[in-house]
């Protein structure tokens, strides 16, 4: 469900000319890969774009037996078998005109009666092939909820589950049909389903502080954030008609929705709006620095010409969705700004911040490896494992820049544990770097100030061997929605997702997740008792400990995804671009042979000079990744065999073009 996927490096050195030189041509050699280059999800674009419609106030008679009076009015659902739906409800102010980048406004109270048949509208982004809700159409004013209930329970005091979907906090959407709560809520009457639209992306979460006039948008770096919490507001104040206890509500989120209710404990004034939280996949790293936040505030006052708050709350909504189409890519994640979050995540756990709530979080065993899909969809032609395998090392030069000699060394131990390519060890590098161990590092924390807190660990695979259990594959499980297939490649286990929704609505209802013939321990900080979910379902204590204890000394560098701002300065671009440009000779030795050949039958002749010319910008170019290569001290063989092989074959093609 994520797009990103390096901590963004403060003080960097000014790059060279040479380096600049040297990434430009790399980008471009995969650029060119790409050009005419689109992903085809034809289908899932017409069923999508299909479910829309628009919610009208009903001024005459109405179904009364599917209403629900709410504060801000009376919503009119639909009855599918025993679930009524009540979709595209709003819980906040339109978030427009003067309220653009400005906190929600609760929605107003009213004895209006409205329809609520259809989602509301996506947030503004680009459209995605792994992001569904993308293809429904979209607007800032987005402020909306939906609600599942099944109607042949009549219990007033059935508990409640807050979904916020994940997305990068750029993408995803509520009308996602892998969201859909029918099928959960029919299997488990006694439950209320909820899912929560807010923004996200250059209108949820981007600092303005900084601009001319932003003193008055301090808050503008988290607004998603407080756009969930105004929908649990509401939810307070309204569930209770549905039937609904607000005294039991669990907030659970996947991905970067999981980040979200990793964070909304450490917010002031959530006290009281939920009991539970599940969070799969996320956690507290997934956030930025002040400084990180400033790189799209940048980006959108050169994008618009804007100068102050004025002009650019003087934007369209159509001239933000073409700004939006250029800057979908570098939104933000929530803001550690000590405004909304305190700057100290990890610290506001470990000191008691978050108490006064149970909490469930775990991670799938190969996270990461979704991201091999994601660079499918960017450049269908060349399959995404190649663009994956060519991507994250840079990912890891970029890291390594902010560690310490004794960090490096940790680093360097738990790649050592590893087995096969240097890509399996970076993406079990990143999956426990990004994912599971912040993971268990938060749930440690948690428990250690007597929160009840349970941890899990995803095995189960997708159908793609090379993928195994990645980002998001546990989706269709906890949903109940086998047929959405995006993440599991229809490879589903009934048995396994049986017992996973008994022990999500379980933790739901009691707060232990334990069901029949499987006890689920808590979790501590001696013991580490974590259930496994996969073929095999069991209790397993201190999953892989060694792992775990070289990774911990870097968790303070929150390592969070972003690739936007990698540095193309680190030895394996230059070391991909002398290959680039070592192919760029060969092909000029072979086609100067060619050319030879040919001009004595009387056919084509190449241009010697054009050869030439080839020949000394090959050379040159892999000369200078070379001498980037020995700055850097690598024992890498391109320096001690390549190089020198690619600069002999110079010599002898410049040989050849000059002699005839």
């Amino acid at each position: 469900m994520e797009k990103h996927i390096t901590e963004h490096s403060n003080n960097k050195k000014p790059v060279s000319r040479s380096n600049r030189i040297l990434a430009f041509v790399f980008i471009l050699a995969v650029l060119l890969l790409s050009v005419g280059c689109g992903n085809s999800s034809s289908d899932m674009k017409k069923r999508v774009a299909g479910m829309y419609g628009e919610n009208h106030e009903i001024t005459g008679s109405f179904d009364k037996q599917h209403s629900v009076k709410c504060r801000n009015g009376t919503f009119v659902g639909l009855a599918d078998s025993d679930v009524v739906s009540y979709k595209g409800i709003p819980y906040a102010e339109s978030p427009i005109d003067s309220l653009r980048w400005k906190p929600p406004v609760p929605a107003e109270d009213s004895e209006g009666i409205y329809e609520a048949y259809y989602f509301g509208c996506s947030p503004i982004q680009t459209e995605w092939p792994s992001e569904p809700g993308s293809y429904y159409p979209q607007s800032e004013d987005c402020l909306k909820l939906n609600v599942w209930v099944n109607s042949s329970n009549d219990s007033s005091d059935k508990p409640v589950m807050v979904f916020f979907h994940g997305g990068s906090y750029a993408w995803g959407a509520t009308s996602d049909p892998i969201y859909d709560g029918h099928n959960l809520v029919s299997k488990y009457d006694d439950l209320i389903l909820v899912s929560v639209e807010f923004r996200s992306g250059l209108l949820g979460f981007i600092d303005l502080s900084s601009v001319e006039g932003g003193e008055a948008y301090r808050e503008s770096g988290n607004l998603g954030l407080l756009d969930q919490k105004c929908a649990l507001e509401w939810v307070q104040k309204n569930i209770s008609a549905f039937g609904g206890n607000p005294e039991n509500v669990t907030v659970f989120g996947e991905s970067s929705g999981a980040g979200s209710i990793s964070l909304l404990p450490l917010m002031d004034g959530t006290k009281g709006l939920f009991r539970r939280v599940i969070a799969q996949s996320g956690s507290v790293t997934l956030t930025y620095s002040r400084e990180e936040c400033q790189n799209l505030t940048n980006m959108l006052l050169e994008e618009t010409g804007c100068t102050n708050m004025e002009a650019l709350t003087a934007l369209s909504e159509e001239e933000l969705k073409a700004v939006n189409e250029k800057l979908n890519d570098y939104a933000n994640f929530p803001e550690r700004d000590g405004v909304i979050l305190p700057e100290d995540l990890y610290g506001a756990y470990q000191f008691g911040k978050s108490s006064g709530v149970d909490m469930m979080i775990g991670t799938n065993a190969d996270e990461v490896k979704y991201w091999v899909w994601e660079m499918g969809y960017t450049a269908p032609p060349v399959p995404g494992t190649l663009l994956y395998k060519l991507m994250i090392p840079i990912m890891y030069e970029n890291n390594l820049r902010v560690l310490s000699g004794e960090e490096k060394a940790h680093v360097k131990a738990f790649l050592a544990m590893q087995d096969g390519s240097s890509a399996e060890k970076l993406s079990e590098f990143y999956t426990e770097t990004l994912f599971r161990i912040p993971a268990m590092q938060q749930a440690a924390y948690h428990a250690e100030q007597g929160n009840n807190t349970y941890t899990y660990y995803w095995t189960y695979p997708c159908a793609d061997e090379k993928i195994g259990a990645c980002h998001a594959v546990e989706l269709a499980y906890v949903f109940n929605n086998p047929e959405e297939a995006i993440y599991t490649g229809g490879k589903y286990d009934q048995e396994l997702a049986d017992t996973v929704q008994d022990m999500w609505v379980n933790f739901a209802r009691t707060g232990d997740p334990g069901v029949d013939g499987h006890t689920w321990k808590p979790y501590d900080s001696a013991a580490r008792e974590t259930m496994v979910l996969g073929s095999d379902i069991h209790m397993e204590s201190d999953i892989k400990a060694e792992q775990r204890k070289e990774i911990e000394p870097i968790l303070d560098h929150y390592f969070n995804g972003c690739y936007t701002q990698l540095s193309y300065n680190v030895p394996h671009v230059y070391f991909m671009a002398g290959l680039l440009l070592a192919g760029i000779n060969l092909i000029a030795f072979v086609m100067y042979g060619l050319d030879k050949s040919r001009a004595k039958r009387g056919k084509w002749r190449i241009s010697e000079k054009a050869l030439f010319l080839i020949a000394l910008l090959g050379g040159s170019i892999g000369a200078i990744a070379g001498m980037h290569l020995f700055h850097h001290k690598t024992k890498h063989w391109y320096f001690r065999i390549g190089l020198p092989l690619i600069l002999l074959a110079q010599i002898i093609l410049i040989g050849f073009v000059l002699w005839k």
